[in-house]
């Protein structure tokens, strides 16, 4: 029997969608990175019950780490996107969460400089508080170790593409790592929104919107280049078919990064058969009712749409493009200062 929601809430569901496709659902992902990365530290005494933890999020991290702070008895301060909702503010309030929210913006670049120039007063006013830094601390990579030991369980596959949003890098750079070190065979397969700086397609604007919690304006140290075999970039109307078709046809309700990745994970199974397609579903639907879901009868067809092959990011288009990334260097906007790299306190690489 769990001690606490947030154990149930970061317990994933593995689904067997099709041969050789598989989903791994997850109401909340960040709350397994939170979860451990908060126990972690009171384990190491970086941190003492009663403590502040403070970070940047566009929310669902915000959710995830409010849960973490309730569960473990800390107190929790968040510097919150515009994006962060009527829904969400309320849940952090009422679970004893400081919410600061960001003002209006439609530049992303700015809303997220922003928010980490407030984190660093916060620190400033607050030495005692602990900075999480979810997109450099290697510490959110820890409890993905036992999701990687499900997958190998449960798929009993011995090769596998890993595909999913790439976000801060944690998710699936740590179930590559823990999958590769129990000898399982993976190509990761990373998914990201054209507009993110992470793999190079800062230069490409998408119309309509750069898919929350896959991107990024800034660099973030926790995504490791070299383990992405290959990068798929999709637009939103690409991963609203995605979206719109993984719930039509095989009732999943899960947000647009998972549609996106998704729509990855059925090229690369008919790609490589001989693999099991592994994709991450990192959240519900319910925050992408009115912007994706009721838009369901705009939805491409899945099977009417292809990605287009590129050999450099010069040549990236929309709606959708797939490029052999092969363990390649990160671009240099994605490259980490050391002023932003260094974490406020020392935490262990994953072993």
């Amino acid at each position: 029997m769990d001690e606490h929601i947030s154990e149930a809430i970061g317990r994933p569901d593995l689904i067997r969608l099709d041969d050789g496709l598989v989903c791994l659902r997850f109401e909340t992902m960040k709350v397994v990175s939170a979860l451990a990365a908060v126990r972690h530290l009171l384990d190491t005494k970086a941190v003492r019950r009663g403590d502040t933890l403070v970070d940047s999020s566009s929310g669902i991290y915000a959710y995830a780490l409010a849960l973490a702070c309730h569960r473990y008895g800390m107190r929790c301060h968040i510097v919150g996107s515009t994006t962060v909702d009527h829904t969400l503010r309320t849940q952090l309030d009422v679970l004893g969460a400081t919410l600061e929210q960001m003002p209006p913006s439609s530049d992303l670049k700015l809303d997220q400089s922003r928010r980490v120039a407030r984190v660093r007063e916060i620190l400033r006013d607050h030495p005692g508080y602990h900075w999480m830094r979810q997109y450099h601390d290697d510490v959110h990579y820890l409890g993905y170790e036992a999701v990687a030991e499900r997958i190998q369980e449960e798929t009993g596959a011995a090769a596998l593409s890993l595909v999913g949003g790439v976000g801060s890098g944690a998710s699936t750079g740590a179930l590559a790592h823990y999958l590769g070190k129990r000898s399982v065979d993976v190509r990761l397969v990373g998914v990201q929104p054209f507009g993110s700086v992470t793999f190079g397609s800062e230069h490409v604007a998408d119309p309509e919107i750069i898919i929350a919690g896959i991107g990024s304006s800034i660099p973030f140290g926790n995504v490791r280049h070299d383990l992405y075999d290959t990068v798929h970039w999709l637009a939103f109307d690409a991963a609203l078919a995605g979206s719109v078709d993984l719930l039509r046809r095989h009732a999943v309700f899960a947000g647009l990064s998972t549609g996106a990745a998704h729509l990855a994970a059925r090229w690369e199974r008919g790609a490589e058969p001989g693999r099991t397609a592994v994709f991450i579903a990192a959240d519900t639907g319910h925050r992408y009712v009115d912007t994706v879901f009721a838009r369901h009868a705009e939805a491409a067809r899945v099977e009417d749409l292809a990605p287009r092959p590129v050999r450099g990011t010069d040549d990236l288009a929309l709606p959708w493009s797939r490029m052999d990334w092969k363990g390649s260097p990160a671009p240099e906007a994605a490259v980490v200062r050391p002023a932003c790299a260094t974490p406020r306190r020392a935490s262990p690489s994953p072993g």
